[in-house]
């Protein structure tokens, strides 16, 4: 009878534990909460100035940075702010300065086998920390989406669209860091907020 009680036992010991994990993930995954309103509005906010060009020429008069990439391509990034849900958010513009109608190289999503399943991104921009040594990668999400501008295929001769890219953020001290995406000419940034 002991073996049996204690059998039963571990049975709902294991249940509880599944339920209790699967209740968990159904409210870090969903919405619905008051509480889970506050960082799905930042993380929305920042998808959507990435996605809405007019949020993003008055964010700043001059970029922070311009970067040359191939084909004529030039990103300007326009601002890079540290967020309270503990991410930094770079906003930019990439651009087509050449003469001719550019396809953005899929090498920009980089070259991580979780990235390259969603498709062509600016998956593969990395931020750099001198001081602390570190690198800080695009973030994903639970799908391995990475939480940057997707589905960007190509750009006629002067034609531009908004981006943004999502990263871990830095120590709160650290405001400068160095902003790195494939193919481009990397540039030193400033973190503001």
């Amino acid at each position: 009878m002991s073996i049996r009680f204690t059998t039963k036992a571990r049975r709902g010991m294991v249940a509880l534990t599944v339920a209790a994990g699967l209740a968990l993930g159904v409210v870090g995954c969903g919405g619905g909460g008051d509480d889970d309103k506050k960082p799905e509005a930042s993380a929305s906010a920042s998808k959507s100035s990435g996605s809405d060009p007019s949020a993003q020429e008055g964010q700043a008069d001059t970029p922070l940075a311009e970067l040359k990439g191939p084909d004529g391509l030039l990103l300007q990034v326009t601002s890079a702010e540290r967020d309270a849900g503990g991410f930094v958010t770079v906003n930019g513009n990439l651009k087509n300065d050449g003469s001719e109608t550019v396809v953005v190289p899929a090498g920009l999503r980089g070259d991580e086998t979780e990235i390259i399943r969603h498709g062509r991104s600016l998956g593969g921009a990395t931020l750099v920390d001198s001081a602390s040594k570190k690198r800080y990668y695009v973030l994903r999400d639970t799908d391995g989406r990475p939480l940057t501008t997707t589905d960007l295929n190509s750009l006629k001769a002067g034609e531009s669209a908004p981006v943004f890219m999502q990263f871990p953020a830095p120590p709160a001290e650290t405001t400068e860091v160095t902003f790195q995406l494939p193919s481009f000419a990397a540039a030193t940034i400033t973190i503001s907020g």
